[in-house]
C-alpha cells in the first residue's frame, strides 16, 4: 500500500524530478508530483511524494521537514485523504 506525503513551501523552481530525486534517499518513491496552476503551468508551491511503505514515508518526514530547498524551509507531513477535507 502506497503512503502519500505532502510537501509544502516548495520553491517555484522545483519540478517532479527534483522532488523524486531529493526524496528517494528515504526509500522507494512510487511517484512525485509538484502541483501546478492549470492556466499558467506555474508551480503552486506544494506537491506530493508517494512511497511504497510507511517506514520510508515517516523517514522522509523526519529527514526533510524544515530542511531548506533552494532557500525555503520545507513543510513535510503525511497527506490527508481527500475525503477528510469534506468533513
Amino acid at each position: 500500500m502506497s503512503v502519500k506525503v505532502f510537501v509544502g513551501n516548495l520553491p517555484f523552481s522545483a519540478d517532479d524530478q527534483k522532488l523524486k530525486t531529493d526524496f528517494s534517499r528515504f526509500g522507494n518513491v512510487d511517484s512525485a508530483r509538484v502541483v501546478t496552476d492549470k492556466h499558467t503551468g506555474r508551480s503552486r508551491g506544494y506537491g506530493f511524494v508517494e512511497f511504497s511503505d510507511q517506514a520510508s514515508a515517516e523517514a522522509s518526514i523526519t529527514g526533510m521537514n524544515g530542511q531548506p530547498m533552494d532557500g525555503r524551509p520545507l513543510t513535510v507531513s503525511l497527506a490527508k485523504s481527500q475525503g477528510a477535507e469534506q468533513r
